[in-house]
């Protein structure tokens, strides 16, 4: 029985079927997940649309003739629409192909092996199961100082896409998804001021990174707020004020609030089942298993890596483990290996060990970094922003860790992870006869 049809709840659904288990799914709302479906998708397919209008505005560096792009927002909104519908489609294709029964519901556990459905028709069972997977996911914060109305004051659900284009967008956090809200209406047109709370826009990132970022925004015209927190918000007339604690206001026609997000917890009967709990997450081992034996968790309710990746991942090793697959030595999920990519303009990526977290700990590595302005393609492209990092241990050569600023940053950082999964050394970086002309040269260079 698996409560929640995000990334993990399938991912975790067709391979217990494939592997022989019957197959509940329960889900309220869409099938593939709310926070992946409405949140992630849709973000990206905007950020498509504002780098295409970008690469066209650009087109007499390419040496084509001037082209006047502007944004067809219905046509967006459509296309949004579309992408969704597709992808639930898909994934509830696959699920039924498995032979997995797909329940339109809310479950609610009244013990370890027993659930209860509100079914959205507004019946009502009991159903029960050997082993049961909470993937519930998660929302947006809202703190009690945000009056959301989801017309002027936003979260992220309301904005892929808003109501309407903002003229003058304030975003709140400077996290992953903050700046790429910036990112995004900025390349629309918008006027964008961003509320940072601490001294560097993604404060958990690379200062280097951060950096490159942070020019990149100024270089655009956006608004940095540094070391503000915001504390109230106030929306009349059409103008939304954004008040911080340094006194400092920030005003627009509309705000949008990125600052986390909690676990969908409430309502699973988590204390019902005796499971140990933390803030709304559950307390997962390596096996993403709870306290209770027969009750495993997937996503962002298990307090991990907040990636759809991750989540997905969880699901499988899960549907492994309850199988019986990994009952002798097997490779457990490491989350210090996941990559993450943040798709700005310049994309950023990292993965493993970064370098600030190894000097902090004391521990001894080598750094090495190669600006794209060296490569080839990256002239052709006429974008050499950006730069390729490689963290590695310098006794053995082992790659730790890497960050990668630029073009594609997403896709090239899959190389990197490949490398530290497999323990392999810059020295095989450096064999690695990679195309050339192509970015992925620069880690090879790096790597060197």
């Amino acid at each position: 029985m698996i409560i929640g049809g995000g990334p993990g709840g399938t991912t975790c659904a067709t391979h217990a079927a494939r592997l022989g288990a019957h197959v509940t799914l329960i889900e309220k709302d869409i099938v593939g997940g709310a926070a992946h479906l409405l949140d992630c998708i849709p973000s990206k397919a905007m950020i498509a649309t504002g780098g295409a209008m970008a690469l066209m505005k650009h087109a007499q560096e390419m040496g084509l003739a001037k082209v006047e792009v502007s944004l067809d927002f219905d046509a967006l909104r459509e296309r949004i629409l579309e992408i969704e519908q597709k992808l639930e489609h898909s994934v509830t294709s696959l699920l039924l192909s498995q032979g997995v029964r797909i329940i339109e519901g809310m479950g609610t556990m009244t013990g370890p092996n027993s659930v209860a459905v509100s079914h959205n028709d507004g019946k009502s069972s009991e159903l029960e199961a050997d082993v049961i997977v909470l993937a519930t996911g998660s929302r947006p914060r809202i703190p009690d100082w945000a009056p959301i109305d989801g017309q002027r004051v936003l979260t992220t659900r309301h904005a892929y896409p808003p109501p309407e284009l903002p003229e003058r967008l304030i975003v709140i956090g400077s996290g992953v998804t903050g700046v790429e809200f910036v990112h995004m209406f900025k390349s629309f047109g918008s006027e964008v001021t961003l509320i940072v709370s601490r001294q560097q826009v993604l404060p958990d990132k690379d200062p280097e990174v951060a950096a490159v970022l942070e020019q990149s925004f100024l270089h655009q015209g956006v608004k940095l707020l540094m070391g503000a927190r915001a504390e109230s918000i106030t929306s009349s007339d059409g103008v939304v004020r954004v008040s911080c604690d340094d006194g400092r206001v920030a005003e627009g026609s509309h705000a949008l609030l990125a600052i986390g997000s909690v676990p969908n917890s409430e309502g699973l009967g988590l204390d019902e089942a005796g499971i140990e709990h933390e803030w709304g997450y559950v307390k997962v081992d390596h096996n993403s298993r709870s306290n209770v034996e027969n009750i495993y968790v997937a996503g962002d309710l298990s307090g991990k890596l907040p990636l759809s990746s991750v989540a997905s991942t969880q699901g499988r090793k899960i549907a492994e483990h309850a199988m019986g697959l990994h009952a002798g030595r097997h490779r457990h999920l490491d989350y210090d290996k996941a990559a993450s990519a943040i798709f700005t303009d310049p994309e950023i990526a990292d993965v493993g060990l970064a370098e600030a977290d190894a000097f902090a700990e004391g521990r001894k590595i080598r750094v090495t970094k190669v600006p794209f302005s060296v490569s080839a393609k990256a002239l052709i492209n006429n974008d050499s922003r950006g730069f390729v990092k490689i963290v590695s241990d310098p006794a053995t050569g082992v790659v730790l860790g890497g960050s990668i600023v630029g073009r594609h940053a997403a896709e090239l950082i899959s190389v990197l992870a490949l490398a530290i999964t497999a323990s392999l050394t810059v020295t095989d970086l450096v064999e690695s006869l990679f195309v050339h002309p192509a970015l992925a040269e620069v880690l090879g260079e790096a790597a060197e």
